[in-house]
């Protein structure tokens, strides 16, 4: 990214801010979409994604990746898997905000690095430094807070940080571009999704043909919704360096807790308070540890670039490539956002 031009850096920031806003404000528009339930709503963007993808992939002309897909069963059940883990995510995304829990959703996001240092430790078995260590701590303790503020243990927020978690373990094995992932998960969920809404018309259920053609349109622009944001990050993430993602991901939950309480009006009694000032003291953290990790790393690529010949052949090449080792690890980093809620 070094050779770009301020311009494209700026078209890059710009795009990153479109995407995470638009993800941030998307509490807003689920609501327009009552009197349609949850899992309508859910089924509905499930059809529709999978309608503007498959658009998108015509007028690009992608669709070379699809073959050699077809060719691996492993990788369908990987896309499976996702499919099945963001359906939960997107699900239980659109309920808690329809039912008014818009601050607790925001709360899933913030800790979603979080819970995925812990799973890439648990499951992928990598090396936590001391810094993550202590802002995972931190965060064990504010959901010990938040558990005792709400009365039971913050659920929507541990389903939303742990599916979408999953969902990026999932989705480093798959191995797929943003557009074509999306293209994959929803094609793995039309069928279930278009069986459930025939059935639910069929029993005369439906809100799409019986609450007017604006209703219908807001049904169909679900689809929108989730790819428009998807291809600003696109253009985002080729044009800014990762640690910038890493940061800009952080807006959407500030707007959400923001709109939680601004516009919503829900409550935030003290112990709650308490609860969101542990999550963001672990998330200050974290994000210091990555940028000084980061930096740490540069400066080391930095002295193995000017280091005469002579000392290359030394070792001093080995030992800095220990040093990159020992401070590589998980950061929070922008993580998946394919389909972010």
């Amino acid at each position: 990214m070094a050779g770009q031009s301020k311009g494209e850096q700026r078209t890059g920031l710009l795009n990153g801010f479109a995407a995470y806003g638009m993800w941030g404000l998307v509490p807003l528009f689920w609501p327009l979409l009552k009197p349609a339930g949850a899992i309508e709503i859910l089924a509905h963007r499930m059809v529709w994604s999978l309608a503007v993808v498959g658009v998108a992939l015509v007028v690009l002309r992608r669709w070379a990746w699809l073959g050699e897909l077809l060719r691996q069963p492993r990788k369908l059940a990987l896309v499976t898997v996702a499919a099945t883990v963001i359906s939960i995510n997107w699900g239980v995304y659109i309920w808690s905000v329809n039912a008014g829990h818009v601050v607790e959703a925001s709360l899933g996001y913030f800790i979603n690095p979080l819970v995925t240092i812990a799973l890439g430790v648990l499951v992928l078995k990598e090396r936590m430094r001391p810094a993550q260590w202590a802002a995972v701590g931190v965060a064990f303790a504010a959901v010990i807070v938040l558990t005792v503020g709400y009365g039971r243990p913050p659920w929507i927020s541990l389903c939303l940080a742990f599916s979408f978690g999953t969902y990026g373990l999932v989705k480093k094995k798959v191995n797929l571009g943003g557009i074509e992932s999306l293209a994959a998960e929803t094609a793995v969920q039309f069928l279930p999704a278009l069986a459930y809404l025939l059935w639910l018309g069929a029993r005369g259920d439906s809100t799409f043909a019986t609450q007017g053609a604006g209703h219908a349109a807001l049904l169909a622009s679900t689809g929108v919704v989730t790819a428009l944001p998807l291809v600003c990050f696109g253009a985002a993430a080729i044009r800014v360096p990762l640690s910038t993602l890493g940061l800009l991901q952080y807006l959407a939950p500030v707007f959400q807790f923001l709109l939680g309480i601004l516009y919503f009006h829900e409550a935030m009694p003290p112990e709650r308070w308490a609860g969101f000032a542990l999550v963001w003291l672990a998330l200050s953290l974290l994000t210091f540890d990555a940028l000084r990790t980061a930096r740490r790393s540069a400066r080391t690529l930095r002295a193995e670039i000017n280091a005469p010949r002579s000392t290359v052949a030394t070792g001093t090449v080995s030992a800095t490539r220990k040093a990159d080792s020992v401070a590589a690890g998980p950061g929070p980093g922008p993580g998946p956002v394919d389909a972010k809620p």
